[in-house]
């Protein structure tokens, strides 16, 4: 494990999932302290609130006593300044995420110098898991419960229920 290094893993994480619980877990292996950043996500629109994605999260990653749930606004470079993080994570599912993830990574690397990107891939289990795929799949009335835990499957039916009724 690296002696003293923060990792920050930034997302939307709406939900997190099963995918996403498995590179914490991965991270968490490498890294002394992870920071799971839930961003605000003000260019998304998202099912969950920013309070619900952060306690969703924390539920998450109990289990890795190196990995803590931070919300952040505003430009990931200010955040990972902040917390002192000399790398990010991002997971890696597909080929179709490299081309995004490369570039972004090379933005990063243009605003933070002195940071750098790893990238983790989730096993293989987890690789198709997207929240949007959750999303969809919970909002049809579709079971998700293979693709998120247990907590996080019970809010999303509350969640959906709550949706439904207010059209």
């Amino acid at each position: 494990m690296a002696n003293d290094l923060i990792v920050v893993y930034p997302g939307t994480f709406d939900p997190i999932t099963l995918g996403h619980e498995d590179v914490v877990r991965r991270a968490a292996q490498l890294f002394e302290q992870v920071i799971v950043a839930v961003a605000a996500g003000h260019h998304k629109k998202a099912m969950f609130s920013l309070t619900e994605r952060i306690d969703m999260a924390r539920e998450a990653v109990k289990a890795y006593p190196n990995a803590t749930v931070e919300s952040f606004d505003g430009l990931m470079r200010d955040f990972v300044v902040k917390c002192g993080a000399k790398a990010m994570v991002r997971g890696l599912r597909a080929v179709t995420d490299f081309d995004y993830e490369f570039q972004l990574a090379g933005m990063n690397r243009s605003l933070m110098p002195g940071v750098e990107t790893v990238f983790l891939t989730p096993g293989d289990k987890y690789q198709f898991i997207s929240s949007t795929f959750v999303r969809e799949i919970a909002t049809l009335g579709g079971e998700v419960d293979k693709f998120v835990s247990p907590a996080v499957n019970q809010r999303l039916l509350e969640k959906v229920r709550s949706l439904s009724a207010k059209t």
